[in-house]
């Protein structure tokens, strides 16, 4: 066959599944996909001591899966284990643990698989906000930063992604940021470790797909502000396209978009509209966009702790 017609077939053939594509796209936006049933799949969460890896630990208590908890508090920690079980989580484990610290996520992971099992589903929640100028943030700050946002989510890959494809079954939940797409003043360590997570979960993704190993999903998350406490005090000049997202309302898309498997979920859905207007706009009415929606000074009331 000549040069010519074998890439005319192959454009016919791409052009073909495109379409198939975007009509079962279509579909899935009227009516949702099946959810997946994730009773008795054992599925961990960092960050479980407050906030939202406790929510969404309950949340999936409640559907019946085994749940494993990491957090470096202990005591909260095991508060969330005891909660999980209460609602009904299959079975329920509460581990110690230093994100941060290499040897410590190999160690505390290798304990899982012994005692547990294959893990099935990683969600990668745990996270600091230092909330200072850069210029005045202690050097130590802005590292741990880096390594609790981004770097424990290499370490937590590297221990639990072999197994996963060895099994061709699992699930990567990276919680990023919309401060992982956009840069916000105030935020410029916690930007820099949400961009890198980001773009290390979407690589991973790509990988995968590479090598054409498909029982292993993947779901990058970028909420805005959320009432955890994390963020205590921010505020945006848009409530109404860019609100503070209310922590119920956050577990719930986020369970959803696991139980759906999707690549994506941005929070609220006018971070999708932002993404498109930085694409194509001029960066002078960028930036009247940021100080309208009040992006500018949303960290000038920062009060918040620094652990989600």
């Amino acid at each position: 066959m000549a040069p010519n017609m074998d890439s005319t077939k192959e454009f016919l053939i791409i052009l073909g599944k495109s379409l198939f594509v975007l009509m079962e796209t279509m579909v899935f936006t009227v009516i949702p996909k099946p959810r997946k049933n994730v009773a008795g799949e054992i599925i961990l969460i960092t960050g479980a001591g407050s906030g939202l890896g406790r929510l969404l630990a309950l949340k999936f208590a409640r559907l019946k899966a085994v749940v494993v908890l990491w957090d470096v508090n202990k005591e909260a920690n095991e508060e969330t284990c005891r909660m999980a079980l209460d609602e009904g989580a299959t079975r329920a484990y509460a581990y110690t643990c230093d994100c941060s610290q290499k040897e410590e996520v190999y160690r505390v992971a290798d304990q899982v698989k012994k005692e547990v099992g294959d893990v099935a589903i990683l969600i990668n929640n745990a996270g600091i906000v230092t909330g200072r100028d850069f210029l005045s943030c202690p050097d130590d700050l802005m590292e741990k930063s880096i390594d609790v946002n981004f770097k424990a989510h290499l370490w937590t890959y590297k221990a639990f992604l072999p197994a996963m494809i060895a099994n061709n079954h699992g699930h990567l939940v990276c919680i990023s940021s919309s401060a992982g797409l956009i840069g916000v003043n105030g935020l410029a360590d916690y930007c820099a470790s949400k961009f890198a997570v980001f773009g290390f979960a979407e690589s991973i993704f790509m990988e995968l797909f590479a090598q054409k190993i498909t029982g292993v999903k993947t779901t990058i998350v970028c909420p805005c502000f959320i009432k955890t406490g994390m963020f205590e005090g921010c505020t945006t000049g848009c409530p109404s396209l860019l609100p503070i997202l209310e922590p119920e309302y956050a577990v719930r898309k986020i369970v959803d978009a696991v139980l759906q498997e999707k690549t994506y979920l941005y929070m609220p859905r006018f971070i999708y509209f932002t993404m498109f207007l930085k694409s194509i706009l001029p960066i002078k009415m960028g930036l009247l966009l940021v100080d309208y929606l009040g992006i500018s000074n949303a960290m000038s009331g920062f009060s918040g702790k620094k652990k989600n």
